[in-house]
C-alpha cells in the first residue's frame, strides 16, 4: 500500500505538450496492464489549459480535487466543473476537459484502455 499525501500528488512530471494548450502535469498513481490497461493520475490544469478532443477505449471517470474548468463531449454542451464533481465518459467517446482562466484545476483521472488523441479542443469562451 502506498499513501500520496495531497502536496505530491498536486506535483506531477509535465505532460506532453502536444497535446495540450498551455502547461499540465500528471502524477501517476498506478498502471495496470492486465487484463485490461488502467491508469489512475492526478492530473493538474495551469489556468486556461486545457487537452486536446480525444479518446478511451475503455472510458475514463473524473474526478476533480482541485479548482474549476470545463468539460466537453463531442456534439454536446460545454459543462462547468468544480471541485467535488465526477465525470464519466464512455469508451470511445470523444472528448475534452481542462481548467478555467481563473486558476488551476487537478482531477483524478481513472482511464480504462487505450488514449485516441485528436485535434485541438476549442477555447470555452
Amino acid at each position: 500500500m502506498k499513501l500520496t499525501p495531497r502536496a505530491e500528488a498536486l506535483q506531477g512530471q509535465a505532460m506532453d505538450g502536444a497535446h495540450f494548450t498551455g502547461p499540465a502535469s500528471s502524477h501517476v498513481l498506478l498502471v495496470n496492464e492486465e487484463p485490461n490497461r488502467v491508469a489512475v493520475s492526478v492530473v493538474r490544469f495551469e489556468p486556461g489549459t486545457r487537452n486536446h478532443w480525444h479518446s478511451h477505449s475503455g472510458g475514463q471517470l473524473l474526478h476533480v480535487v482541485e479548482g474549476s474548468g470545463y468539460v466537453q463531449a463531442r456534439g454536446a454542451p460545454l459543462q462547468p466543473i468544480t471541485e467535488g464533481d465526477s465525470i464519466s465518459a464512455a469508451p470511445g467517446e470523444q472528448h475534452w476537459h481542462g481548467a478555467g482562466r481563473s486558476g488551476p484545476m487537478a482531477h483524478v483521472t481513472v482511464t480504462i484502455g487505450q488514449v485516441e488523441w485528436l485535434e485541438e479542443s476549442p477555447p470555452p469562451d
